[in-house]
């Protein structure tokens, strides 16, 4: 008797409309990493004027040689993902959210890492094809192979040295919300709703 030739666990989950394939967690992974550099760049195209004329900014540069606009909109950018920044001080760091306080930055800033990702998750599940809501949620999520990395790396990019201390986004709520929970959360809403604009749907 013929022996069946065994089937990998990740092409039966393919098979059944739920897994994504691996040419599928490739575009996804891309799509993560133009996510991350795309609302990072909206992010600056909003704030980065205003950030480079401050006295933040100013004094920064003064201080380590170099201009710290870019850093600065990183602090922004990660505030976006509702992640606070550590800024050192006498009587020890305090925690701030820059969006949406007062007279900092617009709360509109709040909509654009889920706005990205959304795009993002959806187009991943249109270009693999997605069969099922199930399917395209999981094949959206998967752009976190791609956002992770970053937003891990841009954390610690950003991040300055104030006399000894470091001032800039909170590492841990940086890889959890950042890295982690928005881009398995948005992406997976987009490939969901992506399906519904896939072709092959039944």
């Amino acid at each position: 008797m013929a022996r069946s030739e065994p089937v990998s666990t990740s092409a039966s989950k393919a098979d059944r409309g739920y897994g994504p394939e691996g040419r599928t967690i490739g575009v996804a992974a891309a799509g993560g990493v133009l996510s991350y550099l795309v609302a990072y760049a909206l992010t600056y195209a909003v704030t980065g004027q205003q950030i480079a004329n401050s006295l933040a900014a100013r004094v920064l540069e003064i201080a380590t040689g170099e201009p710290g606009t870019w850093k600065l909109v990183g602090w922004v950018f990660y505030s976006a993902h509702f992640v606070t920044s550590e800024i050192p001080g006498l009587f020890g760091s305090t925690a701030v959210n820059l969006v949406g306080r007062g007279d900092t930055f617009p709360s509109v800033l709040f909509v654009l890492p889920p706005l990205v990702l959304v795009v993002a998750g959806a187009l991943v599940a249109l270009l693999g094809r997605s069969k099922t809501p199930l399917a395209g949620a999981v094949a959206g999520a998967s752009v976190l192979v791609g956002y992770l990395p970053l937003a891990v790396g841009g954390a610690l990019a950003v991040a300055i040295d104030v006399g000894g201390a470091t001032a800039g986004p909170t590492l841990v709520p940086a890889i959890l919300l950042a890295g982690l929970v928005y881009p398995l959360v948005f992406g997976a809403l987009g490939g969901a709703l992506g399906t519904l604009a896939t072709p092959e749907r039944a």
